[in-house]
């Protein structure tokens, strides 16, 4: 037994915020939730004094390179990274080699995920090996346990192809997830068009059309087809807008904002160099703040961090010729803290929100809250506590954000029976 002591219950599900000391059994189940509760007979003892317990956060956008690029990152260490991270819920993205998109692929995960002491999920793919062309089995996939479909890191480019992945999609109840830009507008990848940074790297950058006219387009087929969609990692002002007026439509749809937009613009790309080259790339202040705006008014309701790992030698390499992509796990709620509570936009309640609880209801997943009777799945997290990070759980450490002060800490997870108390 566990008895977590002295702590903040913070709970976005039932809207708890109050001192609670939580007792959770041998069987991972938690068994009482109460204030100053007596310690059981052989408990061990957590006390949390000036820290939240909170449901653990869902990141329903990673990458663990797993199978194919191992040498970046796999299951065991992408889980690594996510439990440092406070995570205790993952959704793995299909683009793996071979491509999530066989009962085969599907299984491999499934069993390394079950080794692991988090909830580890996989993705599959909306087209087989990512081409564009023909729709993967979705009725097989999601029967073995896939909990949706994404081709993301690439743009869906075929209208009438979505569209049938939409209706399919409907009739069983699973979401899609879209990587929106359409490669006619990205002239060269990682860095906003027109930006100093596309200049002073001598390329042209990707254009925030790119992404605005994919968003508009799904919009319309959401709403044809009443299916449930997620715009990946949204960067521009205009999508923000599209979606609010989407969702007050009618649309289901829902939208990503990563810890790296919400906190970084296109000039931190002259300072952070190919460590802040990523698809969608960093776009400008005006962007960033709408970005928040739409997470205040619930336009934008997902915090992920597409965690993408890349070797050293992928990121030290001309600018044009570095991969895009950062790691994110082990620092999103430090750097969303302090981008986004610290300076008082959002509320810690606000945060979790969109770091845990709406993440797991888009994927239909339950049993997260807080409760008595139910398994525990908790964040124990120092909102206030300076932390600078310079070494990573992940195989990578490709990230704008080491060395950078922040604030607000996780010191642990607990899920079922596995605890880092």
């Amino acid at each position: 037994m566990l008895l977590i002591q002295n702590g903040t219950l913070l709970d976005p599900y039932t809207g708890a915020d109050r001192r609670a000391d939580i007792l959770v059994g041998d069987d991972g189940i938690i068994h009482r939730i109460g204030d100053r509760l007596d310690v059981p007979a052989g408990a061990q003892t957590a006390d949390i004094s000036g820290c939240t317990v909170s449901p653990g956060l869902v990141d329903v956008h990673v990458h663990f390179r797993d199978p194919g690029q191992t040498e970046k990152e796999d299951i065991h260490t992408g889980t690594a990274a996510a439990i440092a991270g406070g995570y205790t819920t993952v959704v793995c993205m299909a683009n793996t080699r071979p491509v999530c998109d066989s009962l085969q692929t599907l299984e491999y995960v499934q069993d390394k995920a079950a080794r692991e002491p988090i909830n580890v999920l996989q993705a599959c793919a909306v087209t087989r090996g990512l081409k564009g062309r023909e729709l993967t089995d979705f009725a097989a996939l999601h029967a073995a346990g896939c909990p949706g479909f994404t081709d993301d890191g690439i743009n869906l480019t075929s209208g009438r192809l979505c569209l049938e992945a939409m209706r399919r999609a409907k009739a069983l109840g699973v979401p899609l997830s879209f990587h929106e830009e359409d490669p006619a507008f990205v002239l060269s990848p990682g860095v906003n068009y027109g930006s100093p940074a596309a200049e002073h790297f001598s390329v042209l950058g990707a254009m925030p059309v790119s992404e605005e006219a994919m968003v508009a387009r799904d919009i319309e087929l959401a709403l044809q087809t009443g299916a449930r969609v997620a715009f990946q990692h949204i960067s521009s002002a205009r999508s923000v807008a599209l979606i609010r007026e989407g969702k007050a439509r009618g649309a289901d749809i829902h939208a990503e904002a990563t810890p790296h937009h919400l906190s970084l613009t296109q000039e931190d790309v002259l300072t952070h160099g190919t460590n802040a080259r990523m698809n969608p790339p960093l776009r400008t202040e005006a962007d960033r703040q709408a970005l928040i705006a739409g997470l205040i008014d619930g336009t934008i309701d997902l915090i992920a961090t597409d965690h993408a790992p890349h070797t050293a030698e992928q990121k030290n390499q001309p600018f044009a010729a570095a991969l895009s992509g950062i790691i994110g796990l082990e620092t999103a709620f430090s750097v969303c803290n302090t981008a986004l509570v610290q300076t008082g936009r959002l509320t810690p309640m606000q945060l979790l929100r969109a770091m845990s609880r709406n993440p797991a209801q888009f994927y239909g997943l339950t049993g997260k809250a807080v409760r008595e009777g139910s398994r525990a799945e908790l964040m124990v997290a120092d909102w206030n506590a300076p932390v600078c990070y310079q070494t990573y759980q992940s195989k990578s450490a490709n990230s704008p954000f080491t060395g950078m002060p922040l604030r607000g800490r996780v010191r642990g997870i607990v899920c079922g029976s596995y605890s880092t108390l």
